[in-house]
């Protein structure tokens, strides 16, 4: 993605184009122009709304023009701006990676005890998982207490990595929860004479016709009527096959896309730079959980970020790795995040593919928002050259490296500033 983007910026400014509009020339198209390299279909392809939708809410257009004016004042100080877009394929390619599974158990007094197969590493894996068994069974997200992962409960579990934790194993929780509701909903059917469509959950309240029960009342009953509480729940994705060896298949169940828009400022005399704000706009499907999912593009884009700007490897002559610590590899700290960001959840868009509620992966995508930095970066120190060349700034752009991009652009003119 760091390649394209980098022949992206390089062709528009052979063509003296704004790069946005080279980016947009060049999208997937909704009905041509839209299978990959790889011979899959893009479907749903939401990255034309949403790049017009953040080119509106981020006043691009006229940031454009204040910025190119700023730097044709300025000899020292050069503002940039990029907006790039994300497609994201979302599954492992890998397909016998692409299960999951999950144990649920109920108790008499309504409590419920979950296990799935996903690692919890501060993402809210949990939190979501427990949200979708409690939205199932219709209860409070108190009464549902989480496990830890086991492999005694949920054997051969899949990694939770490929952005497909609350994809997998919350359809599997789901899959466990489904099947617990409709054998209670079977078992008040058959004590009280009647069908199906008369058992509704709600609230933590069971109505059986004009009767209502708790769902704690429930579960007593269906203990006392031995109909067995505990349930394993199982997902497989659908449709994924690759063959690698012609490189070509389905590989991806569907795609997540975004777009950020971002506003740094350069000091041409010693390639330290700030990013002064940033839009983002992601689409995550019918959200299961906006404040994590937000919470998710903001971190993900900071590391992202640090990916692209900060994070250097540096080796010597033996091969020794130098950056070994904090001292000498420096990742994105809180100063790092722009006073001005502003991260907005692509809304009322369902995910078209039966994932759990619709909802869709989060996780990796937005990762990939930090290329806007990097391509930000590029497009202050173009400036110096009035936008006719293209730096070719290396990852990380590091500041000793947009110092370097400064110095090669700035003797393309004589009227340029010189900084040797």
């Amino acid at each position: 993605m760091v390649a394209i983007e980098q022949i992206m910026d390089h062709i528009a400014r052979e063509l003296q184009l704004d790069p946005l509009e080279l980016r947009k020339r060049n999208y997937y198209g909704k009905q041509d122009r839209n299978v990959t390299h790889y011979h899959q279909q893009v479907e749903d392809n939401l990255l034309d709304e949403i790049t017009a939708q953040l080119e509106n809410s981020s006043d691009y257009a006229a940031r454009r023009s204040e910025i190119q004016a700023f730097n044709a004042a300025n000899r020292v100080m050069k503002r940039g701006l990029a907006l790039t877009p994300v497609k994201f394929g979302i599954s492992f390619t890998s397909s016998f990676l692409n299960q999951a599974g999950a144990l649920i158990l109920i108790y008499t007094d309504g409590t419920v005890q979950l296990n799935h197969g996903g690692t919890e590493m501060g993402q809210g894996l949990n939190t979501k998982v427990a949200q979708i068994v409690a939205e199932v069974l219709q209860i409070d997200i108190s009464q549902i207490q989480i496990t830890a992962t086991d492999t005694g409960k949920v054997p051969n579990t899949s990694p939770t990595a490929a952005s497909s934790g609350a994809d997998l194993n919350g359809k599997a929780a789901q899959d466990a929860a489904q099947t617990l509701r409709d054998r209670l909903t079977e078992m008040l059917c058959k004590l009280h004479q009647c069908g199906p469509e008369r058992v509704n959950f709600s609230n933590g309240i069971v109505r059986v016709g004009e009767q209502h029960f708790t769902f704690a009342q429930v579960c007593q009953q269906a203990w006392l009527n031995q109909v067995p509480l505990s349930a394993t729940g199982y997902y497989r994705v659908p449709g994924i096959h690759y063959d690698r060896n012609a490189g070509r298949g389905t590989p991806f169940y569907y795609f997540a896309y975004g777009a950020a828009c971002c506003e740094v400022l350069v000091d041409t005399f010693t390639g330290e730079y700030r990013l002064l704000r940033a839009d983002i706009l992601h689409d995550v499907g019918a959200s299961l959980n906006p404040a994590i999912d937000i919470g998710q593009v903001e971190g993900g884009f900071v590391q992202g970020m640090g990916w692209l700007t900060c994070e250097e490897l540096v080796w010597n002559d033996q091969g020794k790795l130098l950056t070994d610590g904090p001292a000498s590899y420096k990742i994105p700290a809180v100063s790092d995040v722009p006073a001005d960001l502003r991260v907005t959840l692509v809304e009322n868009r369902k995910n078209p593919q039966q994932t759990v509620f619709h909802s869709k992966a989060v996780g990796e995508p937005p990762f990939m928002l930090g290329i806007a930095v990097w391509c930000a970066l590029q497009d202050a120190i173009a400036s110096v050259a009035d936008y006719r060349q293209h730096p070719l700034l290396d990852a990380p752009a590091t500041p000793e490296r947009v110092f370097w991009g400064v110095q090669r652009l700035s003797g393309a003119d004589d009227d340029l500033p010189r900084l040797d």
